[in-house]
């Protein structure tokens, strides 16, 4: 389990990261989103050691970064957005440097290349100099160092940046098997992305953590959608754990409380929408997306509540 605990770091009197803590579990899956200037790139630099920070810790199945930190970089692997690579070196030398400096040693290290060599499908280019792959070859090649080594923890900046649609599918899959031993943190603007692989979101706003959620429970919100030529709301004010939000020519939004049950609520919604005369069209569970969650937590729009030891519970304003 890797846990990070009140990380903090300011560039004078800016604040990059303002006491961001939470946990993720062996096997999970992470997306981490926010805007440029959020914090991520500089979480996921104090997390690999990179970076120091100002107050806080992070830790990695016991193992602790302040006291121990080569002990946890050697069970990481990290592929930044902009890879650091050797342009003049071939791609087998670089995975056998890289290899090196993971203290990989003998038929381990001839293994554990072979192994990221096949996962990333690098073979067809072994030999050929870093400079003249593409951006999609050189994005496997920072996917295959990052792998060597068979980390608990994986962090991944921007993974399928450059890569075409068949390439992108090929690096889900791999991500999916990485993550059934590892520990996974994956940034990016993509936000379909974080739908086919994620287990949780992490969204980061002004440095500090704005939410902390499982992706299914974000996406199941506590409201209905009615539809309806209803004309005064206000009929619906007396039923018990409801509120109306939003209401547009014959359209209404209405969040429940915590502990309503929805069907039970909705059937006495059409209950009173039609004793009062009116017709209903239509009454079902109002979705959210992750880009509309997103847009919400930027624009001031939702309340988002993060238990930073857990996960936390979202609700819309």
């Amino acid at each position: 389990m890797l846990e990070v605990s009140n990380l903090t770091r300011s560039y004078g009197s800016f604040k990059a990261v303002d006491s961001v803590s939470f946990k993720i579990k062996k096997g999970e899956i992470i997306g981490l989103l926010g805007h440029n200037g959020a914090g991520k790139t500089t979480i996921m630099k104090m997390i690999s050691g990179y970076l120091e920070a100002d107050t806080g810790d992070v830790s990695l199945d016991g193992v602790t970064l302040s006291k121990d930190p080569k002990k946890l970089q050697s069970q990481l692997g990290y592929l930044p957005e902009s890879l650091p690579v050797y342009p003049e070196m071939s791609v087998a030398e670089y995975l056998d440097y890289a290899a090196d400096l993971k203290g990989l040693k003998g038929n381990t290290k001839v293994a554990e290349i072979k192994r990221a060599i096949k996962a990333t499908d690098l073979s067809a280019k072994l030999l050929a100099p870093i400079e003249t792959l593409s951006r999609g070859y050189k994005q496997r090649v920072g996917v295959a160092q990052a792998i060597l080594g068979q980390p608990k923890l994986l962090i991944l900046d921007e993974p399928t940046n450059g890569l075409d649609p068949e390439q992108t599918q090929h690096m889900r899959e791999l991500i999916k098997d990485i993550a059934k031993k590892a520990t996974v943190i994956l940034s990016t603007h993509i936000m379909q992305e974080v739908n086919a692989l994620c287990d949780r979101v992490l969204i980061l706003k002004s440095g500090q953590l704005a939410l902390d959620e499982q992706l299914e429970a974000l996406q199941h919100s506590k409201q209905l959608v009615v539809e309806s030529d209803l004309a005064e709301v206000k009929k619906l004010t007396d039923i018990k754990g409801i509120f109306v939000v939003e209401q547009e020519p014959q359209k209404f939004i209405v969040s429940l409380e915590d502990k309503a049950n929805m069907q039970q609520v909705a059937a006495t919604i059409s209950k009173t929408i039609i004793e009062s005369g009116a017709q209903l069209f239509a009454i079902y569970p109002h979705k959210r997306d992750l880009e509309s969650v997103f847009n919400q937590i930027n624009n001031d729009e939702f309340v988002a509540t993060a238990n930073n030891n857990q996960g936390g519970a979202a609700h819309a304003a």
